[in-house]
C-alpha cells in the first residue's frame, strides 16, 4: 500500500493528510496538538470514549466498509460513555476491522482518520479550527487537480510532438543530410511552435530566463500546454500541405491567440462563478 503525506498548515498547525491507493486520510493526532500539543494521543482516546463519537464512526464504517465486524460495534456502543471505558485507535481498528481510522508508525505516525471523520473529530475539537481545516484542505484538492492537469497537457504535449516530427521527418527533411542538419530541422520547426505561442525562441527564453531549470515549455501554464498540444497536431496538417515555414507560423499564431483567448476567458468565468 503505496503511502505519501502532504502538509496543511491550519492555525499554525501541520497537519498531514496521508494518500494511499485505496483512501486519503487527516492527521487526527495533529489536530488533536491544537487541543494539547503536549499529549495529542490522549485527546484522541478521550473523544474516542465518547458515545456520541462511536456512533459516527460505526455508522460510517458500516455505510463503507462491507467487512466491518457489527458485533463488537455493539459491544464498545453498549459500553461507551460509562466512567471505565476507554478506547484506543488502535483497538478500535483490530476490534472491528475499521477502515476509516488508522494508525501509522514511525517518522510522521500517528492516528489518521478518512476526511469525514476527521472533519468530526475537528468540530469536537474547535468549529473554527473545523472550517479552517476544511478550507486549507479543499485548497490542497485545487493544486492537486491543477498538477494532475498540467501534467496530462504535458504528457499529451509529448506525444503529439511525435506527431509532429514525423510531419517534419517525411516532408522537410532531404535524403542524405547529417544528423547535425536534422536536428537542426527540428528544431526550427519546434522554435515555430515556440514562437507562435510564447513570442520567443527557446535560446531567446534560455537567455531571459537563466536562473529557471527545465525548458520554456516545463514553465508553461495549463492553458498553455493545452494550445501547444493543438499547435503540434496543426503544424503536422499544415507542413504536410507544403505550406512555408513564414505561411505556417503566421496561422499558428493567429490560432494560439485565439485558443489561448478562449481558454482564459473560461477559467476566469469558472472563478467568477465560484466566487
Amino acid at each position: 500500500m503505496a503511502k505519501k503525506i502532504n502538509t496543511i498548515i491550519v492555525k499554525q498547525i501541520s497537519v498531514g493528510v496521508l494518500q494511499t491507493e485505496e483512501q486519503e486520510y487527516i492527521s487526527l493526532t495533529d489536530i488533536a496538538a491544537f487541543k494539547n500539543p503536549h499529549a495529542p494521543k490522549d485527546v484522541v482516546k478521550n473523544w474516542l470514549r465518547n458515545r456520541s463519537t462511536i456512533e459516527f464512526i460505526g455508522l460510517w464504517e458500516q455505510i463503507n466498509n462491507p467487512n466491518f465486524k457489527g458485533v463488537e460495534f455493539d459491544s464498545f456502543l453498549f459500553e461507551s460513555g460509562s466512567n471505565s471505558f476507554t478506547l484506543s485507535p488502535s483497538k478500535w481498528i483490530e476490534s472491528t476491522h475499521a477502515i476509516g481510522i488508522i494508525s501509522k508508525q514511525g517518522r510522521g505516525g500517528g492516528t489518521f482518520a478518512q476526511k469525514d471523520i476527521a472533519f468530526e473529530f475537528a468540530s469536537w475539537i474547535s468549529a473554527e479550527f473545523k472550517l479552517y481545516l476544511i478550507k486549507e484542505y479543499q485548497r490542497l484538492k485545487e493544486i492537486e487537480t491543477k498538477e494532475l492537469g498540467w501534467n496530462v497537457s504535458r504528457i499529451l504535449s509529448k506525444i503529439n510532438y511525435r506527431i509532429h516530427t514525423d510531419a517534419i521527418k517525411e516532408n522537410l527533411i532531404p535524403e542524405k543530410l547529417s544528423p547535425a542538419k536534422i536536428q537542426q530541422v527540428y528544431a526550427s520547426e519546434a522554435d515555430v511552435l515556440n514562437v507562435a505561442l510564447f513570442n520567443c525562441t527557446a535560446m531567446e527564453w534560455r537567455s531571459e530566463n537563466p536562473e529557471k531549470e527545465g525548458n520554456m515549455r516545463d514553465d508553461a501554464t495549463l492553458e498553455q500546454l493545452v494550445v501547444l498540444s493543438n499547435l503540434e497536431s496543426i503544424n503536422a496538417v499544415l507542413i504536410r500541405q507544403e505550406l512555408s515555414q513564414s505561411e505556417r507560423l503566421i496561422q499558428l499564431n493567429q490560432i494560439a491567440i485565439t485558443q489561448m483567448t478562449s481558454l482564459v476567458n473560461n477559467a476566469n468565468l469558472k472563478k467568477t462563478e465560484i466566487i
